[in-house]
């Protein structure tokens, strides 16, 4: 199986074997279990920077706190802290509180918080090479085993790119209109009864003009 964690094997093999194991619990989709387990894994990191500091192991409460004691306040050693108490405090809750809200999505920052300390451990405090700060946490080589052929940047750029193409094709998209049928009137069919009612009122016509034309012609010539 392959594993985000790589690096850490031939640093910490015993780091290595805890987180491993909660990549599998997250594949297997017993998500409770793989947040304990990374809370395990950041607990771990604590005790073996106290032993390399010579200073007693406590509980893991102590132990953040003796860190965030002797932290010098850099950028990095806080959002290292910060990373560990979210480990303790989600691990403690998937532990005594059974399921959690969106447990797979919880799972999954806690793996990716985990990805982080590790590189944080593995260079400033095991002497690693730095280029290991450049790594970024893989969610296709977690599901797949397969590690991405894009970089983190190189997805981001392409589904900006594909947002703005999705934009552009809304904004390009002609209105539709309703296009409204034009009924044009059929035709008027006369029926026979007007038909002679209007012949025979013309021939009436016709011969009152000509009556009137006749009566005027007999009493012009008697005059």
């Amino acid at each position: 199986m392959s594993s985000n964690f790589q690096f850490l094997k031939k640093i910490d093999n015993g780091l290595y074997e805890i987180i491993s194991d909660a990549e599998k619990l997250y594949k297997d989709e017993y998500f409770e279990q793989c947040i304990v387990q990374t809370r395990r894994f950041g607990e771990q990191i604590c005790k073996n920077m106290m032993e390399q500091n010579n200073r007693q192991t406590g509980s893991f409460e102590e132990m953040l706190s003796t860190l965030k004691d002797q932290s010098q306040g850099s950028a990095q050693e806080k959002e290292f802290i910060d990373d560990l108490y979210f480990l303790k405090q989600t691990g403690n809750q998937a532990a005594h509180s059974g399921k959690i809200k969106q447990s797979g999505m919880t799972a999954l920052e806690c793996l990716k918080r985990s990805f982080e300390t590790a590189i944080t451990y593995s260079v400033y405090n095991m002497g690693a090479s730095s280029n290991i700060l450049k790594l970024n946490y893989d969610v296709e080589l977690l599901i797949t085993d397969k590690k991405s052929k894009k970089s983190l940047k190189e997805k981001y750029q392409e589904a900006k790119k594909n947002q703005k193409s999705e934009e552009k094709k809304v904004v390009q998209k002609p209105l539709k209109t309703e296009k409204k049928n034009i009924e044009f009137p059929k035709d008027i069919t006369i029926p026979w009864f007007w038909k002679i009612t209007a012949v025979l009122t013309c021939i009436s016509i016709s011969g009152i003009l000509f009556l009137a034309t006749a009566v005027f012609i007999k009493l012009h010539f008697l005059h």
